[in-house]
């Protein structure tokens, strides 16, 4: 998930942006970690990680509670070592219970293309089986699955 490194052009920040999609829906804690400086802030909901192993912890908690993610995020805006996005990623509950979260992010890369900070911002909202459009294998979305902005989200 490393390069492309900054400076971002529109090309490299498209690529970066769909890496990091890619990695977070591997559901790997330490893989998705290791894209982050060792010392990289976050500020994800009300937790407020820092360093790698922090991130690591946070996502092992995420991912035993939300099952079936799958994510999609699209580039908003970019400058030299910044980075905007919007996402939508879709996870059921123990219960059976599906939701939908929508989130915007910020992220700030160090020279090596590491993410050094990332400030997020995500909101949950239940849905139906029927409203999920998110229907792809675990893993990876295929490149022929529409984004965010073709699904009207």
């Amino acid at each position: 998930m490393k390069p492309p490194l900054p400076p971002f052009t529109h090309e490299t920040a498209v690529a970066k942006v769909r890496a990091a999609e890619d990695a977070w829906n591997s559901r790997d804690p330490q893989a998705v970690a290791r894209a982050y400086t060792a010392d990289s802030r976050w500020r994800n909901r009300v937790e407020f990680p820092v360093g790698r192993e922090a991130i690591e912890a946070l996502l092992q908690r995420k991912w035993a509670r939300e099952l079936d993610y799958r994510l999609v995020k699209e580039l908003w805006t970019f400058a030299e070592d910044r980075i905007a996005v919007r996402f939508a990623y879709e996870w059921r509950d123990d219960s059976g219970q599906w939701f939908r979260s929508y989130g915007n992010e910020n992220w700030e890369f160090a020279a090596d293309g590491l993410m050094a900070h990332r400030f997020a911002s995500i909101n949950d909202a239940p849905i139906s089986a029927a409203e999920r459009k998110f229907h792809w294998p675990l893993g990876p979305r295929p490149h022929d699955h529409a984004g965010l902005s073709e699904l009207g989200l």
